[in-house]
């Protein structure tokens, strides 16, 4: 971090400290029949804010959508013994002490729960969110998928040793289709692909107008789903040995997971999510071509997270019954080489002495710890040897932000205090 983002960050903070989280909430959006222009929420701007606070809890209210449902069963209850944890100080990257609830407000925090193992520790909502509101995850999602995928290779569904061209051939010619399933899993294919949400023309940029998230201007508009966006993403390089955050490559995987299952990804994630107890139907995000949009689509309530959560820190069991095998969760909680992944510098910063590993960062330096991470604040944090997990879902003005290595700092500061 350099220095004039170090000031940046600090005077963020000495700013939030003095005023409140009804500075920003804008209550009026959405109101009215019709809502007035200035307060109307968008495909066009529900990213944007201030109408990301409103757009991020009601996606599937602007765009089709996947339901992935709850189940009949009864909602899984947890118990309530709330603990201080706003006042737990943690060390910032710009050399101040920060306190947990300073951070949630600077970091422009929609909702928050701290769970260990049935107990919830501490939950709170801003910005008008409500519990029973769900929240888009973005790039949380694809953890999601990567579990997934990673117990069809436990079941003998999927082969990770085979091309991805071997499940969907057409895939060939493109980027993926000589990549094996396992450097799909773990973001190491060479692809010629920029993730730069400003650029307009950008491959990540034409990724969101094939998934639906945004309208493509009539220039940029050449794809009408993803499954026609994939192939005509082009080789760079050979595959492996590093570590390139692509979205795409999500979306790769999970075209391959549909097709050696027989199954789309809502299907495959339904039978968890429906014997978790949850509250609420999840959904995803579902591209013109009705396929769900898995590498940044997925929506569900706080507390719905945090089940999913627990499910990994219980060794992928409910209530006794089996859902994921050990041997799963094993493969992910052994991450990846960390010098691999600390050979890219702007993720290594974020997240210093992570791996990536089968769609998650996992924690080389403390004893399986996982996270998921996405755009605009959003996270899912899981310490296994504490039984913590740790939910925050946010509306942050930008993409990527300079209080995300912060984010990652008290996460895992809240499981340390806790693992006393």
């Amino acid at each position: 971090m350099n220095q004039n983002t170090t000031l940046s960050l600090a005077s963020l903070y000495v700013e939030t400290h003095e005023s409140s989280f009804d500075a920003r909430y804008t209550p009026s959006l959405m109101q009215g029949f019709p809502a007035e222009p200035q307060h109307r929420v968008t495909w066009n701007n529900w990213m944007r804010p201030p109408f990301n606070q409103w757009g991020f809890r009601n996606l599937a209210r602007l765009r089709p959508s996947i339901d992935v449902p709850a189940g009949n069963g009864p909602v899984s209850v947890f118990k309530q013994a709330p603990r201080p944890l706003d006042q737990l100080h943690f060390d910032s990257e710009c050399g101040l002490s920060i306190s947990v609830i300073d951070h949630l407000m600077a970091s422009q925090t929609d909702a928050f729960l701290v769970l260990q193992g049935d107990t919830v520790l501490f939950e709170r909502y801003f910005n008008g969110q409500r519990p029973e509101d769900r929240h888009v995850m973005f790039s949380v999602t694809k953890s999601l998928i990567g579990t997934l995928g990673e117990q069809l290779v436990s079941e003998g569904v999927l082969n990770p040793a085979l091309p991805a061209a071997h499940y969907v051939p057409e895939l060939a010619g493109s980027a993926f289709a000589d990549a094996t399933v396992r450097q799909l899993f773990d973001m190491a294919v060479g692809i010629e692909y920029s993730e730069v949400y400003e650029d307009p023309d950008s491959e990540s940029s034409q990724y969101g107008y094939a998934s639906g998230f945004q309208p493509a201007p009539a220039q940029y508009a050449q794809f009408e789903s993803l499954y026609q966006y994939l192939p005509s993403l082009k080789k760079c390089g050979d595959h492996g040995g590093f570590f390139h955050y692509v979205t795409a490559t999500t979306e790769a995987l999970a075209w391959v997971m549909e097709r050696a299952s027989g199954k789309a990804c809502h299907q495959l994630l339904q039978g968890i999510w429906s014997q978790l107890g949850c509250e609420r139907d999840g959904y995803f995000l579902a591209d013109p071509w009705g396929r769900s949009v898995a590498g940044a689509g997925f929506s569900a309530t706080l507390r719905d997270m945090a089940r999913f959560g627990r499910l990994l820190v219980n060794d992928g069991r409910q209530e006794g019954r089996p859902l994921l095998s050990a041997e799963t969760l094993a493969r992910i909680a052994g991450g990846a080489d960390p010098a691999i992944y600390a050979g890219c510098a702007d993720f290594a910063q974020w997240t210093p002495g992570a791996s990536y590993r089968s769609q998650w960062y996992v924690f080389n330096d403390h004893s399986q710890a996982l996270m998921a991470g996405g755009i605009h604040g959003q996270y899912l944090f899981i310490d296994k040897p504490s039984g913590v997990v740790i939910v925050k879902q946010s509306s942050l003005d930008e993409a990527v932000s300079p209080c995300d290595a912060d984010s990652v700092r008290m996460l895992r500061a809240i499981a340390a205090d806790l693992a006393r």
